[in-house]
């Protein structure tokens, strides 16, 4: 016979062993999800690639550098396309999200043959402040002088923006900012050779969030309310800060982006 009751917060309790018998249909789930996302994750690199012909030159706290020299001496390179318009001062408070989940892990992906860079639009010196800033450690260049922001579906002009033609996630809408987030993988064969072999985009990046899956076990959960935006947000050094202003809303006229 099962006995529940109602907590103060409204929630149903149960005995011990209910919600170990729950607790356990649950678990069967979960590791059906984990043999899918197992399943998932041979099918991207299974993904056929695209060789990259185009030559893009970067700005570099070393001067200039091509994508090709973004490896190092490893095969592998994963990009995170950051959002930083050169019109603003600061970085988008979601890419930081996202950025202080990779600071830490970069040596540990050095160390299966993969680099991993961040690239954005603004200018290289702007780029450097702000990472010196949030305390980051990362290697960041700047895609100012080059196509490869357009190319590889992030970056937009003004006119693909009010015309409804910008083509992002893989899909034609308007968007009401210049500059979207996304991250990239590209792989350098022993001929120098370099293939474009994978992108995702928009909440394809909440997988690299560490942070939702420890909110998602909690029994408030992400409380975002019905939109699901990310108002709560914040640079990581400025959640006391009472008036908050979003980079791209420093340009007059611009409201918070679409990533749905």
């Amino acid at each position: 016979m099962t006995t529940t009751s109602k907590s103060a917060a409204g929630h149903r309790v149960v005995s011990r062993d209910e919600w170990l018998k729950r607790r356990i249909a649950l678990l069967a789930e979960e590791k059906e999800l984990t043999r899918r996302r197992d399943a998932l994750a041979g099918k991207v690199r299974e993904m056929p690639w695209v060789k990259v012909d185009k030559p893009y030159t970067f700005d570099g706290p070393e001067g200039k550098v091509s994508l090709a020299d973004l490896f190092g001496d490893k095969n592998q390179l994963v990009v995170y396309h950051f959002m930083f318009d050169p019109t603003w001062s600061q970085g988008c408070k979601s890419c930081s999200f996202v950025a202080d989940h990779y600071n830490g892990i970069v040596i540990h992906l050095a160390h299966r043959d993969i680099s991993f860079l961040t690239i954005s639009k603004a200018p290289l010196d702007r780029l450097l402040e702000f990472r010196a800033r949030m305390g980051w450690t990362f290697p960041w260049v700047s895609a100012a002088n080059t196509d490869f922001s357009r190319d590889f579906g992030v970056s937009f002009t003004d006119q693909e923006l009010t015309g409804g033609d910008a083509v992002y996630n893989f899909t034609g809408k308007p968007y009401p900012i210049r500059e979207l987030p996304g991250l990239s993988v590209f792989f350098k064969d022993d001929a120098g050779t370099v293939f474009h072999t994978y992108s995702v985009f928009a909440r394809g990046l909440e997988d690299f969030l560490t942070a939702y899956r420890y909110i998602d076990l909690t029994p408030k959960g992400r409380d975002e309310g019905e939109n699901g935006g990310m108002e709560w947000l914040r640079h990581h050094d400025r959640y006391d800060e009472p008036h908050f202003v979003q980079p791209w809303l420093e340009r007059p006229g611009i409201t918070s982006p679409l990533l749905k």
